[in-house]
């Protein structure tokens, strides 16, 4: 194709990946570039997408969203971290928490080696900060005085994907610029030299534009079938490969809200609860190699404590992997049509925010460039699919059920990667801290893998250092001072979302 300037994207696909992806894009470049999502009448988006990041406030608050107005239109809920359930030994008393704030000072000091010289009998997550006693507590991360988009605690939302994708796509409309095209690609068309020339659509005729962006989820229309860019799968390392999904409502509209991911391990898998404002979305994501489709939904069915012939649900195939490249000539993928890795620590809609985002933030001037920018994409985004694959198999690898065959498969040392099991013997003998990692912006920072892995009961053997111990315990006190305070102030998760229904959020 002639080189000449990148004025017009094309992203193909709605859904949350699609709009998330205008919405971030058109934040930029919505007045000097034309965006275009053209999305199939007919096509169905998957939908249970429901957990997300901190991240995920920068970046409504990016797009111009009003973090109220999200929530009451979208049946969203604050999430605090993930509870993990019966992951270690498989006891009703086995948990431990991944809150979504650092340990406390975590920039300036680590205190991994501290809690494990101690050897106090308190979780990690609870020694090192305040969140696990607001999850435990059902209480939310800020007050309704409290700005848009900041908190006493960190937080994330649950939220329902269908209605998350609707509020995008008016705001991306109405707000940003963004051209809404409703028609069904049938064929793409390709130059002599590979790229994509045009594409042929049922209700809108031909369509083109300088940069296409693959939203297309599992079936991955341009990508992985028009460009033919091979699916590399890693069912071999992460084993689930299907999920169950229902909707179950509260006994009482006073129900409560439960204020972060509840994962609770299963003889092949383990049940996702996520509580919403109207109802909570539960599944059972599983291992068809460990398990037939009949057994986990009874396994489902046991959790709920309900009949499993009354249990609607729906199944969900999920291909583990990613394609061997992100971004081929002129498309790039993003969501589902670039690859799946389980969700358990909901890395779904991350990856689709800083894929986006770069593309926002490098977004070639000229098609002469693109192969440079594209080539920089797909290392980045090489290393960063690798990092959330080891920080996964972490999970499994550290358990001690052995209860099953599906747990004793986990511990095979072929289906542990080798930059992991690199750490873990790393990590034998120092905790996680930022020098274990080569980049600034990791997916998942050294405090995640210490809250695992010492909430999974991981032994790391220190070097003393006396030199900070009354720091540590100077740390412990101002930590028990703010959880003390927090507790006292902060409303019950669904106190603040059903005031919020009738008051906008007072800015100060």
């Amino acid at each position: 194709m002639k080189a000449k300037k990148v004025e017009s994207l094309l992203i193909v696909g709605g859904g949350t990946a699609g709009w998330l992806t205008a919405g971030i894009i058109a934040a930029k470049h919505g007045t000097s570039a034309s965006i275009t999502v053209v999305e199939s009448p007919n096509i169905k988006t998957v939908g249970v997408g429901e957990g997300t990041w901190p991240t995920m406030k920068t970046t409504l608050q990016e797009m111009g969203v009003s973090e109220t107005d999200f929530l009451r239109q979208c049946d969203a809920s604050f999430k605090q971290g993930a509870k993990f359930c019966q992951w270690k030994t498989g006891e009703q008393s086995d948990y431990y928490y991944h809150p979504l704030m650092l340990p406390r000072n975590f920039d300036e000091f680590n205190s991994a080696p501290f809690w494990l010289s101690q050897n106090s009998g308190e979780s990690f997550s609870n020694s090192v900060c305040f969140q696990q006693a607001l999850c435990e507590k059902n209480l939310a991360p800020k007050t309704l005085t409290m700005p848009e988009y900041a908190g006493a605690a960190n937080y994330a939302y649950h939220l329902d994907a269908g209605k998350f994708a609707q509020f995008l796509t008016h705001h991306c409309t109405t707000k940003l610029n963004v051209n809404h095209i409703k028609a069904t690609v049938e064929n793409v068309k390709l130059t002599d030299s590979g790229e994509i020339n045009y594409l042929l659509t049922k209700e809108a005729g031909q369509l083109e534009a300088d940069l296409y962006i693959d939203c297309s989820g599992f079936c991955s229309l341009l990508l992985g079938q028009a460009l033919d860019v091979p699916f590399v799968d890693k069912s071999d390392v992460l084993f689930l490969d299907t999920a169950i999904a229902t909707h179950v409502p509260y006994p009482t509209e006073n129900s409560a809200i439960v204020p972060h991911t509840l994962s609770t391990a299963q003889t092949s898998g383990w049940i996702w609860d996520i509580g919403l404002q109207s109802r909570r979305g539960v599944g059972h994501v599983y291992s068809s190699k460990y398990i037939d489709d009949q057994t986990a939904k009874q396994q489902l069915a046991d959790y709920l404590c309900t009949d499993v012939q009354s249990l609607e649900t729906k199944t969900i195939p999920m291909p583990c992997g990613h394609r061997e490249k992100f971004w081929q000539k002129n498309c790039v993928a993003v969501g589902l049509a670039a690859g799946f890795l389980e969700p358990l620590e909901a890395s779904a809609l991350v990856l689709v925010e800083m894929s986006a985002q770069f593309i926002r933030d490098q977004l070639p001037a000229h098609t002469s460039i693109m192969p440079i920018v594209a080539k920089r994409f797909n290392t980045t985004f090489h290393y960063r699919w690798q990092r959330i694959i080891d920080f996964l198999k972490l999970h499994y690898v550290l358990s001690q059920r052995r209860d099953s065959e599906f747990w004793c498969a986990q511990q095979d040392a072929c289906s542990i990667p080798e930059s992991l099991q690199e750490l873990l013997s790393l990590w034998q003998y120092q905790p996680p801290w930022r020098h274990d990692f080569l980049h600034k912006d990791e997916v998942f920072p050294a405090a995640s893998y210490q809250y695992v892995l010492y909430g999974m009961g991981f032994k790391t053997h220190c070097r003393e250092d006396e030199a900070n111990k009354a720091h540590y315990q100077q740390l412990l006190e101002e930590i028990s001072f703010t959880k003390h305070r927090a507790i006292k102030a902060l409303p019950p998760t669904r106190e603040l979302l059903n005031t919020l229904h009738q008051h906008r959020m007072q800015v100060i």
